[in-house]
């Protein structure tokens, strides 16, 4: 995983754990207010779950998008390089046979 990657991942993790906190939040001062308070307090929580929904969503389409590339990316490069492909293959099928032979 490329350090880019990585810090996405990590920001998106903690964006959506703060989203998460900040609604229970609302939800439980909704919960021990009244009247308006607590319809604005909901409102408020709804609108912030909704704005985690579109962000997760556009992180989905961005990791979606990324792990097409390399699959083309890696498609490109075995049919441009056959023989060293099937050569990498056979060297981890050998690791992977002494590697259960060994148990």
């Amino acid at each position: 995983m490329s350090t880019k990657t990585a810090n996405l991942s990590s920001e998106m993790e903690s964006d959506v754990s703060k989203s998460i906190s900040g609604a229970e939040d609302m939800l439980a001062q909704a919960a021990s207010s009244t009247g308006e308070k607590a319809a604005e307090l909901r409102g408020r929580a709804l609108e912030q779950l909704k704005a985690l929904r579109g962000r997760l969503h556009d992180a989905h389409a961005a990791a979606l998008r990324q792990s097409r590339e390399a699959a083309r990316a890696t498609d490109d490069y075995v049919h441009d390089h056959p023989w060293r492909a099937i050569g990498v293959a056979a060297g981890v099928g050998v690791l992977i046979g002494l590697l259960i032979g060994r148990r």
